[in-house]
Order: structure tokens, then C-alpha cells, then sequence
């Protein structure tokens, strides 16, 4: 039944098609409520194209990725039990290859989450891939090519996450390491040779040609490692992996890589650190990025292009597989889209906020941080709200983000939105001509949408702040260090009266590793700013105690 059912799928999916093509360049206005359906589809292909879409984004769907190492030559190596010198090789230049025991080991490491549960429904449910749930981590993908099947990782891997005990596709992942894979992953070959390789991990001719190709295109990454773990170097890996291809790169797709990479004179020496973006707040905005330097072009054709620019991808394949899978782009942007965030009442009873401190918690918002975050319309404003139930009250009717996505500086760290100055010279290379992209360096961050706030901890772009009480205590006061940790148990991982994480004598003793520690002191990491002007004036604090308590508790509710 399952088989037929999946059959059913493919078979509508390839006669649905998007009809209404999205205008992409800067300045064009959002509706009310954003654009969860972007190609104005009927109600039958949305839900085709926004299931086949999530199925991209669980396997990548670019065969022609510039990454792809061989899967069962390297699976035997990581599952190898007896002696094998390539292994112990390999522990020594990587120093914790022999603590895998398991490819699924790996995979944990590189922060991706179980598929959810059969019995998981709405933002917790995703479609599998021909209708089976995989016995591998979400975010994996193997592709066959002429020589082999390889394995690569997609958009899950950076935009799926834990949430007491539910994987959420579209949220934060917030310890993604793929950055730290892909520096492994060039040290190891660049001091292992393939015929080694094959030697040690009995690969085919096809697979061994697959690691020359493999080392052949890590030769184009520039690679940075992150500040601290929970933040990503992707958009810096990019940049400075354009920098190692030795023709000129804004005016040709060429492959060539260049021996002498060019500096850097902002990235060689500064960070530009920020955590993955959660996917529900995309169809509110007209410009992308946590700092709104994406002023025009699909933000999902634009992450494609910037995942294979930093993957050593050649840019004439990428060109030509961009025009060949316009129905899969659109799949894709359907899906990201249209996702929903998590609700609170998911795990908290309705009851745990106080719907008269709540609704004084709007009042404190739409005075003080509405005219930067947006408006939300409450149904316990509503002329029927005393027949609502508990749960329904406190949901959110409409949005009214800005129709112009603003950014704005509020004195937060800034050595993420002047790296983008690096990234500038994407606007040059045809391939961003030919779909629209324009990169233009902005001095702030955009004040985000508050959709989901409360699933969103910690805070800003670069995770400096652990709740949400933090981010309205005055920044001189904010913690300067803090421990982070997986959100397993509800009550133990997780502050619900300052919505974060726990502090002090709450954090779990495990979380008390070095890897875990958020240093704010640290360049790239700093946790100033949004203080003055918003509930700060002239130092002085506007909020009680008691307004910030209602303030989190409407928060809450979005």
C-alpha cells in the first residue's frame, strides 16, 4: 500500500507545475502575512511541491555537487575492526577518527537528527523518501554518479534540530560541525593519495576515481573554522573559496584553481560567524541573510549556488544544472517557504502562561519593540475568543511584518555584516547575473520576525545571548559566559520563565565542557547592543521587572 501510495505521489508530482513565477528583484513589496506560497499554486500541487521540496531538503538533489566521496569505500574504513593502518593514519592527522565506531556515529557528530517518528504530525512530520522512513540520520544522501555512489549532505544538516526530543526540518540546527567535517575532510586529502585509499578500503577504479576528482576540487576551498560551536563560516567559506580560482572570477565560470590563493584583507583575519537560519521566517522578508545583504534573486537558488561555490563545484555544471531543474528550485522554495514554526503549547500546557500577563505582555511589545518586529494579531482579541479553547487563545491570527524588510543598527557585534563586504564580488560572476542575485554590504542586522521566538534560543545572530530574559537586561549586565546543550528534557534543558537556557547552579553538569562554552569575550562573539534607544534611555531602564516577565510571556505566544 505504502509503494502504491508513494507511486501516486511521483505520478502527480510530475504533472504539477508552477504557473506563476515569483518576482525576485529588490524592493518588491510582501503581502500581509508574507508569501507562504510563493508560485500562487492550487491547493493540490502546493502540497505536492511543498512534499517534494521537503524531500530535497532531506537529500540533496544536485548530482553534480562538487563534494561527493565514495559512501561504502568510506564506510568500511570508519566500521573497519581490524588493523588498518589507513585508520590509524588517519587518527593521527584527524585525532578522533578511531572514536567512530559506526558511519551513524559520524553522522551524530556532524550534528544530524534521527527522521521523525511515523506518528509525528504537522511541523514534526516530514515526507520520506518513497514513502519508507530511512534507518539513516535526516540530512544524508547518497547519489550515483558514472563511477560510484556517493554520499553528501543537504539543506537538513544545517536547518533540522532537536526540540525535547522532536526533530523540527527548517529549525536551527544549533551545533551544526559540518564546517569542522569539510577541514577534516581537506586535510585528509591532502595527505592521503587515492591509490592508498583504495588499497586500504577496497575501492573500485569508478570509486577511486571519485576521491582524485574529490581531492581535485578541495583544492578550491578556502575553509574557516568557527569561533565557537552552534555557529557556521559557511557564508565566509564561500568568499574565500572564490578567492582560490586563478581566472577571474566575476567574469567567468572557470574551474581552474589558482596555486596562490588572493588574500583576504577581511576574512584572512577577522571572523564572520552567524547560526543557520530557521526557514519560517523567510516568506516575511524581501532581502536574506541575518543581515539582509541579499537584496535580490531566489534566496534558495542563491544558497544552491553558495553551497557549490564552497563545495569546489565546476560553475559551467552548476549553470547548466540550475536551467535543467527549474521544477525542482521551485519544489524546494515551496518548502522553505511554506514552513511553520513550533508552538510552545506543543509541550507546555496552555495553562503555563498566564493569559492575563500575556495579553499586558502585548501591550509592552506593540509600544516597545513592534516597530521593528512587526505586529501580531492575537485570537484572544477576537469577538468569539471566550469559545475558544485554551490552546486556541493563544495563537496568532495574522502577521504584519514590514512590507520592506528594514535593517537596522542596534549596536549589536558587527563582524558578521562586514564580512560580507568579501562576498560582494558574487554580483560579478555571470552565474549570479543570469538569476538576479545581488549582494549589497549593510551596516546592522534585520530585526527578525518573533515568529517561533520562544524555539529560537539563544539569541542574535551569533548566539551570544542565552534567553530572552538576557536579551532584555541591559548588555553590561548579560551573562559573559554561559554553557549550551541539547534540548532533550523540557524541564532540565530548558528555563521556561526566562525562556533559554538554565544558568548558574541550573546547567546540567554535562554541559560543563569546553566545547559548550560560549565565551562572549571572544572577537565575533560579543553580546552588545539592542539595549539603548529600545527599553534602556540614556542607560536608564523603561521596563519593571514585572513589564519584562509579560513581555516574555507574549513572546511566548508567537
Amino acid at each position: 500500500m505504502k509503494l502504491f501510495v508513494a507511486g501516486l505521489f511521483l505520478f502527480a508530482g510530475l504533472h504539477a507545475q508552477a504557473t506563476t513565477n515569483p518576482d525576485w528583484t529588490a524592493g518588491v513589496p510582501v503581502p500581509v502575512g508574507g508569501r507562504p506560497n510563493p508560485y500562487d499554486l492550487s491547493g493540490g500541487d502546493f502540497k505536492i511541491f511543498r512534499n517534494a521540496g521537503k524531500i530535497h531538503a532531506q537529500i540533496y538533489p544536485v548530482e553534480i555537487t562538487g563534494m561527493l566521496p565514495p559512501y561504502e569505500p568510506t564506510r568500511r574504513l570508519i566500521e573497519d575492526t581490524s588493523k588498518n593502518p589507513l585508520r590509524d593514519f588517519l587518527n593521527s592527522i584527524l585525532r578522533g577518527i578511531s572514536g567512530y565506531h559506526s558511519m551513524d556515529d559520524v553522522l551524530k557528530e556532524l550534528g544530524l537528527h534521527p527522521y521523525p517518528a511515523p506518528t509525528d504530525q504537522g511541523v514534526y512530520s516530514v515526507p520520506y523518501p518513497e514513502g519508507v522512513r530511512p534507518n539513516h540520520r535526516m540530512g544524508l544522501g547518497l547519489i550515483e554518479s558514472s563511477h560510484g555512489v556517493g554520499f553528501t549532505f543537504s539543506c537538513a544538516t544545517c536547518h533540522s534540530s532537536n526540540l525535547f526530543g522532536k526533530t523540527v526540518l527548517g529549525m536551527t540546527n544549533r551545533f551544526p560541525t559540518a564546517n569542522e567535517f569539510f577541514i577534516n575532510a581537506k586535510e585528509a586529502a591532502k595527505n592521503i593519495s587515492p591509490a592508498v585509499f583504495q588499497f586500504y578500503t577496497k575501492a573500485t577504479d569508478g570509486e577511486t576515481q571519485m576521491m582524485r576528482q574529490l581531492k581535485e576540487n578541495m583544492k578550491s576551498l578556502g575553509l574557516k573554522k568557527p569561533v565557537a560551536l552552534g555557529l557556521d563560516t559557511s557564508l565566509a567559506q564561500v568568499s574565500l573559496s572564490l578567492n582560490h580560482r586563478n581566472q577571474d572570477p566575476w567574469a567567468t565560470f572557470s574551474d581552474q584553481l589558482s596555486r596562490t590563493p588572493r588574500p583576504d584583507p577581511i576574512l584572512d583575519r577577522n571572523p564572520a560567524d552567524s547560526k543557520p537560519a530557521v526557514w519560517w521566517n523567510v516568506k516575511y522578508k524581501n532581502r536574506w541573510l541575518s543581515d539582509g545583504s541579499v537584496i535580490s534573486g531566489n534566496p534558495i537558488l542563491t544558497n544552491i549556488l553558495w553551497n557549490e561555490i564552497g563545495r569546489g563545484a565546476d560553475l559551467y555544471d552548476l549553470d547548466d544544472w540550475l536551467r535543467s531543474n527549474e521544477k525542482t528550485l521551485q519544489e524546494i522554495t515551496t518548502a522553505v517557504f511554506s514552513s511553520e514554526a513550533p508552538l510552545f503549547t506543543d509541550f507546555f500546557p496552555a495553562e503555563k502562561i498566564d493569559l492575563s500577563l500575556a495579553k499586558d505582555g502585548e501591550q509592552v511589545f506593540n509600544k516597545t519593540c513592534a516597530r521593528c518586529h512587526g505586529h501580531y494579531e492575537k485570537a484572544w482579541n477576537l469577538p468569539n475568543a471566550n469559545q475558544l479553547s485554551s490552546v486556541e487563545k493563544l495563537k496568532t491570527t495574522v502577521v504584519r511584518y514590514k512590507t520592506q524588510t528594514r535593517v537596522e543598527d542596534v549596536g549589536t557585534d558587527p563582524y558578521r555584516y562586514r564580512g560580507m563586504k568579501s562576498l560582494e564580488q558574487l554580483n560579478r560572476l555571470a552565474i549570479s547575473q543570469n538569476n538576479g542575485i545581488v549582494i549589497q554590504v549593510q551596516t546592522g542586522y534585520v530585526p527578525p520576525p518573533l515568529v517561533g521566538i520562544w524555539a529560537r534560543w539563544p539569541y542574535f545572530h551569533n548566539n551570544s545571548v542565552p534567553s530572552l530574559c538576557a536579551v532584555l537586561t541591559p548588555a553590561k549586565n548579560r551573562p559573559v559566559f554561559y554553557y549550551s546543550g541539547e534540548a532533550l528534557d523540557k524541564e532540565k534543558d530548558f528555563d521556561a520563565d526566562c525562556n533559554g537556557y538554565p544558568l548558574g547552579a541550573k546547567t546540567p553538569a554535562s554541559w560543563k565542557v569546553t566545547k559548550h562554552l560560549y565565551d562572549t569575550r571572544k572577537a565575533g562573539m560579543g553580546n552588545q547592543g539592542h539595549d539603548e534607544d529600545i527599553f534602556l534611555e540614556n542607560g536608564k531602564e523603561l521596563l519593571s521587572h514585572q513589564q519584562k516577565k509579560a513581555l516574555i510571556r507574549f513572546l511566548q505566544t508567537l
